[in-house]
């Protein structure tokens, strides 16, 4: 009697990382990757995604944190005499510059590998860290050095784009709500990370401190990307066809609202902490502040699963409605001169403004995939859904850098108003008005479309 010897059956983590070996080739880089199979997303897909946004979104929030860190380092910056229109400068400066550098960002991961530009962008925020510790340590340091030092903040607000872009691919259409309002809030979170943290370190160690303490903590999120993501081969697409999403009116209309919300978000975060010093300098206004972007940061993944429930577009237009009548009332607490209500209003706003950045975004992958799937033919509806993602990833960055020209913006309107006026309430009305026009906007474009957005989210 012969008896057949077997190799022990592997372990449950054993059988899971042969699984996921099995999806990967030539170094980090995956060469088969299908999350809209059931199969392959339960055994091997939900793991990876998992694993690779984790250190997306740790490296994301560590971009937002330089990128706006001078919204704290210019309320230190009294001693320098600077009137309240440059300090404004300095602080809508960086936005400026992360809306430009948005764009190469956005196509980056697809050329080079998400894992492979995660750790690049990671490791360029040690120029913006370096270089305002080096500015504050000399008491005799120009104004226009200063403005170089602002610039170079806005790489933190690049990272955005190409974050966004590669996270979309790892995860199936039933979760791209959740999964890009996790991403975007770990993100947006870092403001207010800034704001709460760096007033104590700023009055502990020092100004210089307020750029170096981030080095360590950027070398280390580089490391933990090398080490720990992954570079899809199908996120990459021929230049050609990634630059449809420029052409396609989609992406510019979706444009317009995302400056209402997303550059509402980072505007007012940049401007919050300056904006409550100036116009209530003897109140302990300011030291709420971070409140704001803590609130709005928290609020994106809701309004991304409030989308993936009823529609980006019904989210949206009731938000900007909301958004439009808390801009109102915070100009009404400037009228009445209460601090503790323009506080409120502004947080109202952070609220809806990060519903609204959850919601608008995922009206883009719906849209994009949608409209693929209405050109496909027969048999190949696997391949245009692939298409529409692509194009989806390059319209998110392109629209997050429409966004955060909205946060340049923002700031600009506050201190003109404040220069011409004494008072920011000229650009709070400015701001309520472009809110009703993003409402009329949705209700126009999608709401009385019968197609559209519905085939995608359903």
């Amino acid at each position: 009697m012969s008896t057949e010897l077997r190799a022990p059956a592997p372990s449950a983590p054993e059988a899971e990382a042969e699984a996921e070996a099995a999806v990967r080739s030539r170094g980090r880089w995956i060469e088969h990757w299908e999350p809209g199979d059931a199969a392959f997303w339960r055994d091997t897909g939900r793991r990876v995604a998992r694993r690779n946004l984790i250190w997306s979104v740790l490296c994301e929030h560590l971009g937002f944190t330089v990128w706006t860190l001078w919204s704290v380092v210019t309320v230190e910056l009294s001693d320098r005499h600077f009137t309240a229109d440059q300090l404004f400068w300095l602080v809508a400066l960086p936005s400026l510059v992360g809306a430009v550098l948005r764009i190469p960002y956005t196509f980056a991961p697809a050329r080079y590998g998400g894992r492979n530009w995660t750790v690049v962008s990671t490791l360029l925020l040690l120029v913006p860290a370096s270089l305002l510790a080096l500015a504050v340590s000399d008491p005799a340091t120009p104004y226009w050095f200063f403005l170089v030092c602002a610039a170079t903040a806005g790489v933190g607000g690049g990272n955005f784009a190409s974050s966004m872009a590669n996270i979309t691919h790892f995860y199936p259409d039933s979760r791209q709500g959740a999964a890009l309002g996790l991403n975007a809030a770990g993100g947006n979170v870092g403001v207010s990370s800034v704001q709460l943290v760096i007033p104590f370190v700023i009055a502990t160690l020092g100004l210089t401190a307020a750029g170096l303490v981030w080095i360590p903590l950027v070398l280390l999120a580089a490391l933990g990307a090398l080490l720990g993501m992954d570079n899809l081969r199908t996120a990459g697409a021929a230049p050609e066809r990634r630059f449809e999403a420029v052409k396609a009116g989609q992406t510019w209309l979706v444009a317009v609202l995302y400056i209402g919300t997303f550059g509402s978000f980072v505007g007012f975060s940049t401007a919050l902490p300056l904006l409550l010093t100036v116009e209530f300098p003897h109140t302990a206004a300011v030291h709420y502040a971070f409140l704001g972007a803590l609130i709005g940061s928290c609020a994106r993944p809701l309004g991304g699963m409030l989308a993936d429930r009823c529609g980006g577009a019904v989210i949206t237009l009731v938000n900007f409605l909301c958004m439009a009548g808390s801009s109102l009332l915070a100009w009404a607490a400037l009228r009445a001169h209460s601090y503790s209500g323009f506080l409120l209003s502004f947080l109202l706003l952070f609220l809806t403004a990060g519903i609204g950045n959850g919601s608008t975004y995922r009206l883009i992958p719906s849209l994009f995939i949608a409209r693929a799937l209405r050109a496909a033919g027969p048999g190949d509806a696997g391949e245009r859904r692939v298409q529409g993602r692509r194009m989806a990833a390059a319209a998110l960055g392109l629209v997050s850098a429409v966004g955060a020209l909205g946060g340049f913006l923002v700031n600009r309107a506050l201190g003109t108003s404040i220069g011409a006026t004494g008072d920011s309430g000229s650009a709070l009305l400015a701001f309520t008005a472009y809110y009703l026009l993003c409402t009329a906007l949705t209700w126009a474009c999608w709401r009385r479309l019968r197609g559209g957005e519905r085939t995608g989210d359903e």
